[in-house]
């Protein structure tokens, strides 16, 4: 009985815990498609003119744009960075291994004002003028932990004597990245790039700090609150904002929790490895056969 009241009491809470996320959210996807530019409730009359109005914004547009190419480009040395790091830690043994690890995962603990003065203050001092590019850097120095957290735990999960193998048989370290970790790798890094684009692309605290002149989506919303914009056409922009942010994290998800057979899933993830050693080996006794053949009698 008692299992059955806590189990309950646990649905409930759930429900209230989502239901105060995601109502807010589905209000201002409602309020975008308010006729009138009145914030009121309930709405009167729906219509979709003021997502013509936003389209056809040039602001809007160009925050759209600079808002893409940082996240894209924040994710890119996400990807690169938080890869390396990841591979250092899990793989290999030096002083301070504990260290590195929570030097990186730190960015994303510390709150955005601190990251955002501080690296306000040192582009300031080292006289970088704010653009795209430092933007970029102050998205990525969160956006690598992201990364850094999915790939770090799936090589944990992976045993390292399936590289030492592929070096046995005579393949590079370039050659085992690419036939033998990143088929096991691949959806770790999607996921992690599918996440820093979803944090990057609406972050707005640390963009305030490094900025300058520059606006992106979320400094677009947040300076019309501010200025009091038209109310109507900066929900359509977030409600747009808000739908863009849910597909990646959406999609990050299923790659990561993984669906139908486990043993299915992971004889396909271990078959193209498996295939790459079937070719390095045939390669290998192929060598050794043409080495034995060239010697004289």
């Amino acid at each position: 009985m008692e299992s059955r009241t806590t189990g309950s009491l646990l649905r409930i809470w759930s429900i209230l815990v989502v239901l105060f996320l995601y109502v807010p959210l589905a209000v201002i996807v409602l309020y975008a498609f308010n006729r009138s530019n009145v914030q009121t409730w309930p709405i009167e009359h729906f219509s979709t003119r003021w997502f013509s109005v936003a389209w056809h914004d040039q602001e809007v547009r160009d925050a759209f744009v600079l808002s893409f190419k940082v996240a894209c480009a924040a994710t890119a040395v996400a990807l690169v960075l938080g890869t390396a790091a990841s591979f250092a830690v899990a793989r290999y043994r030096f002083f301070g291994v504990n260290s590195v690890s929570f030097l990186v995962v730190i960015p994303i603990a510390l709150p955005g004002v601190i990251t955002g003065i501080a690296l306000q203050s040192s582009f300031a001092v080292a006289g970088i003028p704010f653009s795209l590019w430092t933007i970029m850097i102050g998205h990525a120095t969160f956006c690598i932990v992201i990364v850094f957290n999915n790939v770090i735990a799936r090589l944990r999960r992976m045993q390292p004597s399936i590289e030492d193998a592929s070096m046995d048989l005579g393949a590079n370290g370039l050659q085992t990245f690419r036939y033998v970790l990143f088929p096991e790798l691949r959806s770790a890094l999607v996921a992690g790039g599918l996440l820093a684009f979803a944090l990057s692309w609406d972050e707005v605290i640390v963009t305030i700090f490094t900025a300058g002149g520059n606006t992106t989506i979320p400094i677009w919303i947040w300076t019309g609150l501010r200025t009091g914009g038209s109310g109507s056409e900066i929900n359509v922009v977030a409600a747009v904002v808000v739908v863009l942010s849910i597909v990646p994290v959406y999609c990050a998800q299923r790659l990561t929790t993984g669906t139908g057979d486990g043993r299915a899933a992971a004889e396909d993830q271990l078959r193209p490895a498996l295939e790459t050693f079937r070719q390095l080996s045939a390669t290998r006794y192929l060598r050794e056969a043409e080495a034995l053949m060239a010697i004289p009698a």
